[in-house]
């Protein structure tokens, strides 16, 4: 069908045009990011910098044509250093922190991963949007799993035992003393890993409806060395089993449910009295206007082929999406029978809540 199109501000049209020559070049630095983390060539150029195309490939083994190719990109995108005079290359700090640094807040290679999945599911995402039914959180690309914990991992580390849990009421104390928690959506078990860790006297129950995931989980645990004190199992979030927590919590999954309302519910009967349900979840303003920034665009992405197929594929499929805000979601925990609901801690990419029956 054709378009047409009149009245064009040729302002406005150059405006456009240039952000997304922009994001074009973005997503090729991502696709030029996720080799190089594939290849380990960040990490390799980082020991050797400056180093020129030859000396990369002598020290990592690939062909220096290909090489010199994606140094140069890297390059031209500002995510390493060149010398021309001398014909090196090098990363500051600052690079080898964004594509090197495994493990840091700041590394941002399990974003890119994760986005890679995104691309490689396009065939599935189109025929959902055609069909109008769901994409299983199973039915993704592998990278999705790896690339959402690797990019989660870092965040939970460095929030969850030094901001978030001191964040809520009498939590804390329970852990230190030996409570028993359930990690619901838990993934392949960062979040229960990092509190198993912090809190040795407590155990800690993770439960995925993803085999899979829970096999990796089992597996860091065991590599963690806090097998004694995690218990991971496949179940979904509103039959998992067990009764009298002291603490529940969802790190990041609520809004990919088919049914938040009824997991709430089945948290909140499965609390202990006085127990607590921390709500960990992507942060968003309660307005799509407020929300129109580059971390929204993101999410909001990410919520089209993921969150929202995932949803849709379950029961119910109330796919709040993940940039739900928290007055919805306060909406969704006050449904569930958590009447005592407030916002404990945020960041730049979570909000944290704490409720109550």
């Amino acid at each position: 069908m054709a378009v047409q199109i009149e009245d064009v501000d040729e302002s406005k049209l150059e405006e456009l045009q240039g952000k997304v020559i922009t994001d074009v070049a973005g997503s090729l630095g991502l696709l030029i990011g996720y080799l190089g983390d594939q290849l380990d060539l960040y990490s390799a150029l980082a020991e050797i910098s400056p180093a020129t195309s030859q000396e990369l490939a002598e020290n990592t083994g690939i062909k220096e044509r290909y090489l010199r190719e994606w140094l140069s990109a890297n390059a031209a995108g500002g995510y390493i250093e060149y010398d021309p005079a001398l014909q090196t290359f090098s990363m500051t700090p600052e690079q080898t922190m964004i594509f090197a640094a495994e493990g840091n807040p700041n590394c941002m290679q399990g974003f890119f991963q994760a986005v890679v999945s995104a691309y490689t599911d396009v065939p599935k995402a189109t025929e959902a949007f055609r069909t109008g039914e769901g994409i299983p959180w199973g039915d993704h690309s592998e990278c999705l799993f790896c690339g959402t914990e690797r990019f989660f991992r870092p965040m939970y580390a460095a929030n969850l035992i030094e901001s978030w849990i001191p964040a809520l009421e009498g939590v804390k104390e329970k852990l230190e003393a030996g409570a028993k928690v359930a990690d619901v959506g838990c993934g392949h078990g960062s979040s229960t890993i990092i509190l198993a860790q912090a809190f040795p006297n407590s155990t800690f129950h993770g439960f995925d409806l993803h085999g899979p995931s829970i096999d990796h989980a089992r597996e860091h645990a065991r590599a963690a060395g806090v097998a004694n004190n995690t218990i991971f199992e496949v179940s979904t979030a509103t039959e998992y089993p067990g009764n009298n927590y002291d603490l529940v919590a969802i790190f990041d999954a609520l809004h990919d449910m088919g049914d938040p309302v009824g997991a709430t519910k089945h948290v909140a009967s499965t609390l202990a009295e006085g127990g607590t349900f921390m709500l960990v979840e992507p942060f968003a303003e309660d307005n799509l206007e407020d929300n129109s920034h580059p971390l929204g665009q993101i999410y909001y992405s990410f919520s089209t082929t993921v969150c929202v197929p995932n949803s849709l594929s379950q029961e119910v499929g109330l796919a709040l999406g993940a940039q739900a805000g928290e007055k919805r979601l306060t909406d969704v925990l006050n449904e569930g029978g958590l009447g005592q609901v407030r916002c404990a801690a945020k960041t730049p990419t979570n909000m944290v809540l704490e409720a109550r029956a």
